[in-house]
């Protein structure tokens, strides 16, 4: 990869393995849309970027280079080389067919508080209403800043009544939600000593904030804290394992499990038909 600096912000080209709506509408993150010119704007946490295609490289608008350096070059994953991990998978039919047509999604270093709550209100959901339900919360708690507002942190949540979050309208995540901001912003749950966590320890630990199941867990240990050997299971991959994968577990895929999940994943949320034999 080869960072510019450009009149117009930071512009990276001689990149593999990066495509802007594979990595950010691969369901990993809820703060990012397509704009009406084929750009896409979002948020991670206070920070705001607006990236397009351009010149078979990509713009990041408006920011520095040590913004870029000192966060979104992180947060893309751009140090990883995806092309290496791709050829350490089992050599199976399904599974090069779902990384050959995602090969430009990366797994995002988010936030593991935002990941948290943004899957937790992930639960029985649907995107767009996911995303609603984010807005919301950021409109309603967060921190306003350029052109929006940043996410809300535990501290902020955790003063909060039930009737406070009824403007989400998310139901019964609410008292999930408060559960979540109250522990974390204690002290009870300590995000950055999870993270460093064997991952069984790492799970059973998230696993005491109400509301948190496996799945939720493997989605923060994956997305959240950068666990690349976490396993979401949701109906997507619970499908894919008993009728394309049979005979495989998690620990199958390797230490990269995570990617190869996601790789999965989107190829069958992409193509439903063929993730049934």
């Amino acid at each position: 990869m080869i960072v510019h600096k450009h009149p117009n912000g930071i512009f990276i080209n001689n990149i593999t393995d990066f495509d802007l709506e594979q990595t950010l509408d691969c369901g990993q993150c809820f703060r990012f849309s397509k704009t009406k010119d084929g750009g896409w704007y979002g948020f991670a946490g206070n920070r705001v970027l607006t990236l397009r295609s351009l010149n078979a490289g990509v713009l990041f608008e408006n920011i520095s280079l040590d913004d870029f350096e000192g966060f979104w070059r992180q947060y893309f994953d751009f140090d990883r080389d995806y092309a290496a991990i791709r050829s350490s998978f089992p050599d199976h039919p399904a599974l090069r067919e779902s990384t050959n047509f995602n090969r430009g999604m990366r797994i995002l270093r988010q936030d593991s508080w935002e990941t948290l709550i943004s899957f937790i209100i992930s639960q029985n959901n649907n995107i767009p209403r996911i995303k609603g339900i984010i807005e919301r919360l950021c409109r309603a708690f967060g921190e306003q800043i350029a052109n929006g507002f940043g996410f809300p942190s535990s501290t902020a949540l955790s003063v909060l009544t039930k009737q406070d979050l009824e403007v989400l309208r998310c139901g019964w995540r609410t008292e999930y939600i408060l559960d979540a901001a109250q522990k974390v912003s204690s002290g009870q749950v300590d995000l950055a000593e999870i993270a460093a966590m064997p991952l069984d320890h790492a799970r059973k630990a998230l696993q005491t904030i109400k509301g948190v199941g496996p799945k939720v867990a493997e989605c923060v240990l994956l997305y959240g804290m950068g666990r690349m050997e976490a396993f979401p299971l949701d109906v997507w991959i619970k499908r894919a394992m008993k009728e394309l994968f049979p005979g495989f577990t998690p620990q199958s895929f390797g230490q990269y499990a995570g990617i190869a999940q996601q790789y999965i994943f989107h190829y069958c949320r992409c193509n439903p038909e063929s993730c049934r034999k």
